[in-house]
């Protein structure tokens, strides 16, 4: 039994896939163990086949050792005898002439009625070409030429053996008009092969079986024919003692042969049918075989009764039949004129065929080659090949255009879409959807449960590649703009269609996971989910949820750090000359942040009609947290000092004022106070830079308690900035932070100030 091979990485593509390796150990050793039953009843049924073989030929060799024998034995009494009768010598000579005279008396005969035999054999022909349906004849002319066929080859050979070339020549001009009619005859007996299945269909019994008298009376004279060429040639030296039983046949004519050839062409004629059928429909398979299987069963049960026992008539016509549909499907499998959807129409046909020959009483392991060579699982991995090559030509497609739209966003009016809540939106993510889904059906129409699941597969690998690839497009270009030196003025072309292209990516993301239930629309990923759904498996719609879930993280991570980088380019470029002043002597003299907190409300109150509704309280929090962060970080620039003598209490209460101002302003309250309960930890670091220097390690012990992530390189910095800052303040907090036993916790604020 032909079993595809087993490919490791296919079934075990996932961490998840490692628990099933015990299923799949107990499933191969099932399968294992049948092979190796197969195995063992295959080879104890071979070798009962050889050893009667064997047996067989020894039975044989030892009746051929007696004929030979027995001949011997005669040979040796002719010889004998003709010493023990008087006057033999004579008594021979008068037999053999008159022998000859009897047969040259007949010879005679033969040859002045061939002429009138030949015309019978005319009118014969004549009337059957009339009723062809019926054929009334084809016996009576079969004998007569099988007669005048012997007659000629007898007159032949004699003539050979008289050594006359001018006799003979005259003689196979005599005999040449028999040729005309065994070749008008032979053109019957095929038309009635290949007419054999109608023939039953009709009832026309009549003809099939003298058809069938015909074919094996003709088998019976080739078999004589054979064996008589392979006696003679083995004892050449008693050819001319046994001359009198070769009256007959003295060549092989095929008319079997010619029978199983009509039945062939007979199935190849309709496979040509069958094949313009399928090209043009893939659909159309099944039907186009149709009489396939009503000729088997026409030859089952209607030709069988008719036909000699010991063809096998059904058997031997199935095998033709298997052979001639193997070779059909496998040159459509090879035919480039193929599509993939006559390949999917293919790899499901097996299943049918053996189902529908097993009713027949054809089991599958007594048709051999296997219908399309199992190939199954490689025609399956080229159809999944094909949709993924198509589905990484259109994604790549698509990406070579968002790329070049990138590139050219500084186009007069923006090259972004606006849906109809007027928020921005990239151009080619509908398209990107659309043609995922066109995929899917594609793999659907397989009707195969694998092939759905390897092109998911490839679809989930795709569009994290594809997240990832749109965050390093992105932030590639940012950092063209946040690694400008501070010094000089910044460059600014492709600046705000770059934070416009930042929303719309954002945009995008929410659009593939936000399901509308209120307008009863889906998000694109789970419209996606539901499509693929029902053409999976269970077991694989398990692994499928985890994958969505992944995507769907991924959508909103992505979407967050859009905002984060829009933020980020705010501080890089609008906010680059004012940070570097934070807590230095120009600081005192400025208002660094009520101008930045108003830059931002500008930023806020332009974006938020463009920007998805769920996204604006994010990308106030995230703003609010890189200003903190930014701020606390700001104690390491340089010329950055807290002296006493300035007041810097008082002017960074006015900072902190400024922005919970603004906090306590927000549309939405929740999100104002989450951001000034972040914002508290402007208390602790202000403890840092007041507390008497004895107190710093009780200052920095509070604080690291309630801020695990607390970065104690950061706390040197803040400390160093104080104007009484000495070594062994330092050194006290190190030893009190080496003291403690911090529990750790969820992230904080902290662990993003450096």
């Amino acid at each position: 039994m032909d079993l595809p091979p087993v490919n490791l990485a296919e079934l075990l593509r996932h961490p998840d896939d490692l628990d099933k390796i015990t299923t799949l150990k107990a499933e191969f050793m099932r399968k294992k163990a049948a092979v190796d039953s197969q195995l063992r009843s295959g080879l104890r049924e071979q070798l009962e086949t050889t050893q009667a073989g064997m047996n067989g030929l020894a039975d044989g060799q030892r009746t051929v050792q007696q004929i030979k024998e027995e001949m011997m034995k005669i040979d040796k009494i002719c010889s004998e005898s003709q010493d023990m009768i008087t006057d033999f010598a004579t008594i021979n000579l008068v037999s053999q002439a008159h022998r000859n005279f009897g047969a040259v008396e007949t010879m005679r005969r033969n040859l002045e009625t061939f002429s009138e035999r030949l015309d019978a054999i005319d009118r014969m022909l004549n009337e059957d070409d009339e009723d062809p349906e019926n054929m009334p004849n084809l016996l009576a002319i079969h004998y007569e030429l099988t007669q005048l066929r012997n007659i000629r080859d007898d007159a032949i050979e004699q003539i050979q053996r008289g050594d006359d070339p001018g006799l003979q020549s005259t003689l196979e001009d005599y005999f040449s008009r028999l040729d005309k009619y065994i070749e008008w005859f032979d053109v019957n007996i095929t038309l009635v092969a290949m007419s054999l299945i109608n023939l039953v269909i009709a009832d026309n019994n009549s003809l099939v079986v003298r058809f069938a008298l015909i074919i094996e009376a003709e088998e019976k004279s080739d078999q004589r024919v054979l064996a008589l060429q392979e006696a003679l040639k083995d004892h050449k030296e008693m050819a001319t003692r046994f001359q009198s039983i070769t009256d007959g046949a003295k060549t092989v004519r095929g008319y079997k042969d010619k029978f199983l050839k009509a039945i062939r062409t007979f199935a190849e004629d309709q496979f040509k049918e069958s094949k313009e059928k399928f090209l043009g429909d893939p659909d159309m398979l099944d039907k186009s075989l149709k009489w396939y299987f009503n000729d088997l069963n026409a030859v089952k049960i209607g030709m069988t009764p008719l036909m000699p026992k010991k063809w096998k008539i059904f058997k031997t016509w199935a095998t033709i039949y298997h052979g001639l549909m193997h070779d059909y499907l496998i040159g459509l499998i090879d035919d480039p004129e193929t599509s993939s959807a006559h390949t999917l129409a293919i790899i499901s046909w097996p299943e049918a065929y053996y189902r529908k020959m097993t009713k027949l009483g054809m089991k599958q392991d007594e048709l051999t080659p296997h219908v399309i060579d199992n190939r199954e699982a490689e025609l399956v991995r080229d159809f999944r090949a094909l949709i993924i090559k198509f589905l990484d030509e259109w994604i790549d497609r698509i990406y070579k255009q968002e790329c070049k739209d990138f590139v050219d966003r500084n186009v007069e009016g923006g090259n972004l879409d606006q849906d109809e809540y007027g928020y921005f939106r990239t151009k080619n993510l509908v398209d990107l959807w659309r043609m995922l889904r066109e995929q899917v059906d594609a793999a659907g129409n397989s009707k195969r449960a694998d092939v759905v699941e390897g092109v998911i597969d490839a679809m989930f690998q795709r569009l994290r590649t594809r997240q990832q690839s749109w965050q390093k497009m992105l932030e590639d270009e940012a950092a063209r703009y946040e690694l400008q030196p501070p010094q000089g003025q910044p460059e600014l072309d492709g600046f705000q269609p770059l934070q416009d292209w930042l929303v719309a990516t954002a945009n995008d993301q929410i659009a593939c996971i936000d399901d509308n239930e209120d307008e009863g629309r889906m998000a694109y990923l789970s419209d996606f989910r539901r499509k693929f759904s029902t053409l999976v498996s269970p077991q694989y719609m398990d692994r499928a949820e985890t994958e969505i879930a992944a995507l769907r993280d991924g959508y909103v991570d992505l979407s967050t750090w859009c905002m984060t980088k829009f933020a980020q380019l705010v501080f890089a470029v609008d906010f680059r000359t004012v940070m570097p002043d934070f807590f230095t002597p120009r600081w005192y003299t400025t208002n660094a942040m009520a101008r930045m907190i108003a830059t931002f409300e500008e930023y806020v109150s332009d974006y938020k009609i463009v920007l998805h509704h769920s996204l604006v309280d994010i990308f106030i929090e995230i703003f609010a947290e890189e200003l903190l962060i930014r701020y606390l970080s700001s104690v390491r620039n340089k010329g950055a000092k807290f002296r006493r003598q300035d007041n810097f209490q008082d002017k960074i209460f006015d900072d902190l004022s400024t922005a919970f101002d603004f906090f306590n302003n927000l549309p939405n309250p929740d999100v104002g106070n989450a951001i000034k309960e972040t914002w508290r930890v402007s208390e602790p670091f202000l403890q840092l830079l007041t507390v008497d220097k004895e107190a710093v390690p009780d200052a920095f012990a509070e604080f690291k308690s309630q801020y695990w992530d607390l970065q104690i390189s950061w706390v040197e910095a803040v400390l160093r900035s104080r104007d009484d800052f000495e070594r062994s303040m330092l050194n006290a907090v190190k030893a009190r932070a080496a003291q403690m036993d911090v529990v750790r916790g969820p992230e904080t604020i902290m662990s993003k100030v450096k």
